[in-house]
C-alpha cells in the first residue's frame, strides 16, 4: 500500500482546504511530521484512517460524525477527506464526507445532510477515473480486503500511535493478550474453547439428566421392594452409580420372588378353609329357616283361633246385608221422591218472596190470572215508547246545533286574528328571503377556494410522510446493501477456498497415462487430495448466485429511495415551507367559514316555501270565515222547528208515564212484574206435584221392607251396606279362609316337624366363623397380589434401568472426552501444567514470532546490547503464556521490560512495533506495506541512539518503504529534510511541505 494524495476540507483544525503530496515527501523515504503542539499532526494520521475505515483511531474513535468538522470552517464549506493510494496494483481514489448540518436553503434554521462516500479507480488505458461505488458498506469490505487487515490492525502496524506500544512492552499478560487478539483475530481459538466448554457443559447436563433417571427408577424399586432394597449413596455423574443401581436392583427382584411364593401358599390354604366355612354356614342357615317356618306357623293357628268370635259376627252381618239388597230400589225411589219434593217447595218459596204482599196467599191458578192482566198494559205503552225516542233525538240535534255555533264563533274570532298579523309577517318573511340569498352569493365565492387550499394542505401532509417514507427507505436501502455486502464477502471467501483446493479438484479428474491439464505430466504419483470443508464449484455458483440476490435488492432498495426523494421534492414544490400545522389551521378556518354560509344559504328555500304556505294559509282562513257566516244564517231557521216539535212530544209522554220517571221506567217496571208472577205460578204447581209422588214412594217403601223380614223401613235400610262396606268385609272372610288353609298345610309339613324337634340353630356363629374364612382368603389374595405386583413393577424398572445404562454408556464416553480436551484448552487441566489457554497459546506462538523480528531491529538500535524474549513463566496464581522479557548483553541476565530507561522503552517499543508490523503483514497475506507512519516519542533519546534509530527507519527504504515520523523534536528538523509542516493560526492550521 502506497499513499500517493491526500486532500483535506473543513476538518479537524483545518477550517479551508490543505493537501499533502505523498509521492513528493516519500521520494526520501524518510519524512517528517512537525508542528506545534494541538496544531493538528495527529489530524493529518485521522484523515488517512477516515478515508480509509470511515473512523479515526484509538481514543479518538468517540470524534465521529459532526464533532469531525473543523470549527474554523466556513458553515456552507463541507467537510470532505479525499485519498488517494495504490493497493493491490490498483490505483484508488477514496472520499468521504461525514455528516453535515448546513444552513437551510430556504428560510432559517439548518438540515442535516447525510454522510457520502466515494469510490473510483484510475483506468489507465482510458486514461481516467472510473467510478466504482457509493456504498459505505461496499467501500469499507472493498479497502478492508485489498488491505487484508482491520481498522485495528491498521493504526497499529501503519499508523503507530503514541505511547501504545510503551504500554504494550510494559503490560501484563492479560492487557498483551488483549492487543494481540485484536491484531491477530484469535476470536476462532476462543471460540474454540467456548464451543468445547458449552460441549462439556451439554454432555455433563445430559449425563447428569440420565443419572438423576436412573436414580428416580431406583427410588420407584425401592418404593416397591421396602427393605428389600438398599439405594447407593451417590450422586448423578459420579462414577459407579449404574452398576450400584443395577446390582441392588437384582437383589430386591430375587427378595421379592421369594415372597410371592409364600404368599400363593398362603392363598391356597385360605381357599381351603374359605369353602369349608361357607358350607356349613349354608347348612346351619337351612336349619333355622325350617324351625323358624315352624314356629311362625304355630303362632298363626293361635291368633285364628282368638278371632274366631269377630269372624262368626262378619259372616252373620254379610247375611243380613244380603236380605236388606231386595228393599233398596224402594229406598231409593222415596229418596228421590222426597229430593225433588225438597227443591220444588224451596223455589215455590224463593219466587213468592219477589212478589208483593197482595199475592201471598194466592194459588197458582190466581197468580196466572194477574201476571194476564200485566201483561196487556204493557202492550199499551209502544205509541209512548216511539215519541220518547223522537224526543231524546230532538235534543241532541239542538245540542248539536249549539257546538256548532260556538266552534263558528272560535273559528271567526281566530281568522280575524291571523289576517290582522299579515302584513307584519309578510315582510318578516321576506327579510329572510334576501339574507339567505346574501349567504348563498358568499358560499359560491369560498367554495372557488376551497380545492386549492386543500390540495396544498394534502401535498404539505404527503410531504411530511414522504419524509418519514425516506428515512425508511434510506436505512432500508443502507441495509439491503449490508446485506449484499455480507453476501459479497461470503462468496469471496468461497471462491478463494476453491482456489486454496483448486489443486484436489483438478486432481479428481486426472487419469493415468493422461496428461495433466496444468503441468501437462502423465503420470500422478501424489494428486492433491480434497481436506475436510472443500469448497466446490456448486457451492461457488450458489454463493454467486446468493450475491447477485442481494446485489439486485440493494439495486431495488436504492431505485425504492430515489423514487420517494421524487415524490418528496414534488410535494414540497406544491405544499412550500410552510409548516402542515398552518396550513391545516388556515383550510379549517376556510371550511369553517364555507360551512357558516352554507348553513345561511340553507334557509333560502325554506323560506320561500314559507312565504308560499303563508299566503295559502291567508286564503283558507278567508274562505273558513265566509262558510262560517253562512252555517250562522241556516241555524237559525233549524233551531225554531226543533222546538216546536219537543213541546208537543212534552205533553203526549207526560199522560204515558204516569208517576213513572219516564215511559221506559214504567214498561220495565211491567215487564218485571209479568215475569214474576209467571214464575211465582209455574213453581206452585210443581210442589203440588211432587207433594203427591213423596206419598206414593212412602206406601210402596213399607211393603217391600215387610216381605224382606224386616220390621220397619228403617230397619232394612240400616242393614244395607254400600260397595265398599261389602268389599271390606268379603275380604276379612276371604284372608280368614286363606290363613286357615296356609297354617293347616305348613303344620303338615315333614321336613318342618322333623326340624322343630332339633336343638335351635346358632347362626351369628356360623357367620362369624365364615366371615373370618373370607377376611382371610382376601388378606391372603391381597398379599399375593401386592407380591405379583411388586415383581413384575421391579422387573419393569429394572428393564428400564437396564436399558438407559445401555443408551447413557456412549454419552458418558463422549463426556469423558469432550471434558479432558475442555479442561486441557481451558488451561484448567492437570495436564496444562502451564495452565494456558488455547487462545494464549496461539497469542504466545506469535508474540513469540515478533519478538523475533523486533530483537532484529533493537540490537541495531542499542549497539548489540538487547534482545526481546518471549517467556511462557506463570506469573504468581496466574496462567502463563505472554510474558515479554530483555536479554541485557552486558549483564547476560533476563530482565523485565518495565526496568528499561525512558529512551530505552521508546526505540524497544518501535522495534516491537516495527516487528509486529512484519508480522501482521504476513499474517494478512503478505499485502506490501509502502508508507508508514511513527507518532512520537523521539525526544526521549540522545544523539547517538537518535542516530542508531534513524538508521534503522531509513533501513526501511531499502524496498522503496517511505516512513513518516510525527514529532515535534527540533533536532529531527535538522536531521530529517522532508518535511510537512502543520502552522497554526487564529483561523485553523495550514499544511506546509518543505525540503521536497
Amino acid at each position: 500500500m502506497r499513499l500517493h494524495r491526500l486532500d483535506i476540507t473543513a476538518f479537524g483544525p483545518f477550517g479551508g482546504t490543505q493537501s499533502v503530496d505523498f509521492d513528493d515527501l516519500s521520494a526520501a523515504g524518510l519524512f517528517l511530521l512537525h508542528g506545534p503542539t494541538g496544531a493538528g499532526k495527529t489530524s493529518v494520521l485521522d484523515a488517512v484512517c477516515y478515508a480509509l475505515y470511515g473512523t479515526v483511531p484509538g481514543a479518538r474513535q468517540s470524534g465521529q460524525g459532526l464533532t469531525l468538522r473543523s470549527d474554523h470552517a466556513d458553515p456552507a464549506t463541507r467537510t470532505e477527506v479525499r485519498l488517494e493510494l495504490t493497493v493491490a496494483g490498483r490505483r484508488l481514489e477514496i472520499t468521504r464526507q461525514p455528516p453535515w448540518e448546513r444552513p437551510k436553503k430556504r428560510g432559517s434554521g439548518t438540515t442535516l445532510d447525510k454522510a457520502q462516500t466515494w469510490l473510483r479507480e484510475y483506468d489507465a488505458t482510458a486514461g481516467a477515473w472510473q467510478d466504482l461505488s457509493r456504498s459505505h458498506q461496499e467501500i469499507g469490505e472493498e479497502v478492508t480486503q485489498l488491505l487484508g487487515m482491520s481498522r485495528e490492525q491498521f493504526c497499529q502496524v501503519v499508523l503507530l500511535p503514541q505511547g501504545d506500544f510503551a504500554r504494550f512492552l510494559r503490560a501484563d499478560a492479560g492487557a498483551r493478550g488483549q492487543l494481540l487478539g485484536r491484531l491477530f483475530d484469535t476470536r476462532r481459538f476462543a471460540d474454540v474453547e467456548k464451543r468445547l466448554a458449552e460441549r462439556r457443559k451439554a454432555t455433563e447436563a445430559r449425563v447428569r439428566d440420565g443419572d438423576s433417571a436412573l436414580l428416580a427408577d431406583a427410588h420407584r424399586m425401592q418404593q416397591e421392594a421396602g427393605d428389600a432394597m438398599e439405594l447407593p449413596e451417590l450422586e448423578p455423574g459420579e462414577p459407579g452409580l449404574a452398576e450400584a443401581v443395577l446390582a441392588a436392583a437384582a437383589v430386591a427382584r430375587s427378595t421379592v420372588r421369594e415372597h410371592l411364593t409364600v404368599a400363593h401358599c398362603r392363598l391356597t390354604a385360605a381357599e381351603s378353609a374359605q369353602f369349608a366355612a361357607d358350607r356349613a354356614l349354608t347348612e346351619v342357615r337351612e336349619l333355622a329357616r325350617l324351625q323358624g317356618r315352624f314356629a311362625e306357623a304355630r303362632q298363626r293357628a293361635v291368633r285364628l283361633e282368638e278371632r274366631a268370635g269377630a269372624h262368626h259376627e262378619a259372616q252373620a252381618r254379610m247375611e243380613r246385608a244380603r236380605k236388606a239388597e231386595a228393599v233398596a230400589p224402594a229406598l231409593e225411589l222415596r229418596e228421590a221422591a222426597e229430593a225433588g219434593h225438597r227443591r220444588a217447595a224451596a223455589a215455590e218459596a224463593r219466587a213468592r218472596a219477589l212478589l208483593p204482599e197482595t199475592f201471598a196467599g194466592a194459588g197458582a191458578a190466581g197468580l196466572a190470572t194477574a201476571a194476564r192482566r200485566a201483561a196487556e198494559e204493557l202492550g199499551g205503552l209502544e205509541s209512548a215508547r216511539r215519541a220518547e225516542r223522537r224526543l231524546t233525538e230532538v235534543v241532541e240535534e239542538r245540542g248539536r246545533l249549539d257546538r256548532q255555533e260556538r266552534d263558528d264563533e272560535d273559528v271567526l274570532r281566530e281568522a280575524e286574528g291571523w289576517l290582522a298579523d299579515w302584513d307584519t309577517r309578510r315582510a318578516e318573511l321576506q327579510s329572510r328571503i334576501d339574507s339567505a340569498q346574501q349567504a348563498a352569493t358568499r358560499a359560491e365565492q369560498l367554495a372557488v377556494q376551497r380545492d386549492p387550499a386543500r390540495r396544498r394542505l394534502e401535498a404539505a401532509r404527503l410531504r411530511d410522510e414522504l419524509g418519514r417514507d425516506t428515512d425508511e427507505a434510506q436505512r432500508a436501502a443502507l441495509a439491503s446493501a449490508q446485506r449484499a455486502a455480507d453476501a459479497r464477502t461470503h462468496w469471496l471467501d468461497l471462491k478463494e477456498q476453491r482456489l486454496t483446493g483448486i489443486a484436489a479438484e483438478l486432481a479428481a479428474h486426472l487419469v493415468d497415462g493422461e496428461p495433466c491439464a496444468v503441468c501437462g505430466a502423465t503420470e500422478h504419483p501424489v494428486p492433491a487430495r480434497k481436506f475436510a470443508g472443500h469448497v466446490d464449484a456448486e457451492a461457488e455458483r450458489r454463493a454467486e448466485a446468493a450475491y447477485q440476490r442481494a446485489d439486485e435488492q440493494r439495486a431495488e432498495g436504492e431505485r425504492r429511495l430515489g423514487v420517494v426523494r421524487e415524490a418528496l421534492a414534488a410535494a414540497s414544490a406544491e405544499a412550500g415551507d410552510t409548516p402542515t400545522a398552518r396550513l391545516a389551521s388556515e383550510t379549517s378556518e376556510l371550511e369553517q367559514e364555507y360551512a357558516r354560509a352554507r348553513r345561511a344559504a340553507s334557509a333560502l328555500h325554506p323560506a320561500h316555501e314559507e312565504l308560499r304556505l303563508a299566503e295559502q294559509e291567508r286564503e283558507r282562513r278567508l274562505a273558513d270565515r265566509q262558510q262560517a257566516e253562512i252555517r250562522a244564517a241556516s241555524r237559525l231557521t233549524r233551531r225554531d222547528t226543533l222546538d216546536t216539535e219537543q213541546t208537543a212530544l212534552e205533553e203526549e209522554l207526560a199522560k204515558a208515564r204516569g208517576s213513572a220517571g219516564s215511559v221506559a221506567a214504567r214498561a220495565a217496571q211491567l215487564e218485571r212484574q209479568v215475569a214474576q208472577l209467571t214464575d211465582a205460578a209455574d213453581t206452585a204447581r210443581v210442589a203440588e206435584d211432587t207433594a203427591q209422588h213423596l206419598k206414593d214412594a212412602d206406601a210402596r217403601l213399607a211393603d217391600a221392607a215387610y216381605r224382606a223380614g224386616f220390621d220397619t223401613p228403617q230397619a232394612a235400610a240400616a242393614a244395607l251396606l254400600d260397595d265398599t262396606a261389602h268389599r271390606e268385609l268379603q275380604r276379612r272372610l276371604d284372608e280368614r279362609q286363606s290363613e286357615e288353609a296356609a297354617v293347616r298345610s305348613v303344620l303338615a309339613e315333614a321336613e318342618t316337624a322333623a326340624a322343630a324337634q332339633q336343638p335351635p340353630a346358632d347362626l351369628g356363629a356360623a357367620e362369624r366363623t365364615a366371615a373370618a374364612a373370607a377376611q382371610r382368603l382376601r388378606d391372603a389374595a391381597s398379599a399375593r397380589d401386592r407380591a405379583a405386583r411388586c415383581c413384575g413393577e421391579l422387573d419393569r424398572l429394572s428393564a428400564r434401568a437396564t436399558a438407559g445404562v445401555r443408551q447413557l454408556a456412549p454419552l458418558r464416553e463422549e463426556y469423558d472426552r469432550v471434558a479432558r480436551l475442555a479442561f486441557l484448552t481451558a488451561g484448567t487441566s492437570a495436564e496444562n501444567e502451564r495452565k494456558m489457554r488455547l487462545e494464549s497459546y496461539v497469542l504466545a506462538a506469535r508474540l513469540e514470532q515478533v519478538a523475533a523480528a523486533a530483537t532484529v531491529r533493537l540490537q541495531r538500535m542499542s549497539s548489540g546490547r538487547y534482545t526481546l524474549v518471549h517467556s511462557d513463566d506463570r506469573t504468581g496464581r496466574g496462567r502463563s503464556g505472554l510474558g515479554l522479557h530483555v536479554v541485557d548483553a552486558w549483564t547476560g541476565r533476563e530482565r523485565d521490560t518495565a526496568t528499561l530507561s525512558g529512551g530505552e522503552t521508546f526505540f524497544a517499543s518501535l522495534a516491537l512495533a516495527l516487528g509486529l508490523a512484519d508480522v501482521v503483514t504476513d499474517e494478512a497475506g503478505g499485502v506490501r506495506l509502502d508508507t508508514l507512519f511513527i507518532d512520537e516519542g523521539f525526544g526521549s533519546l540522545d544523539d547517538q541512539t537518535l542516530d542508531e534509530v534513524l538508521d534503522v527507519l531509513d533501513s526501511l527504504r531499502e524496498r522503496d518503504r517511505s516512513v513518516g515520523i510525527v514529532s515535534h523534536v527540533a533536532d529531527l528538523r535538522r536531521r530529517i529534510h522532508a518535511q510537512l509542516e502543520v502552522v497554526k493560526g487564529r483561523s485553523g492550521s495550514a499544511l506546509r511541505q518543505r525540503g521536497v
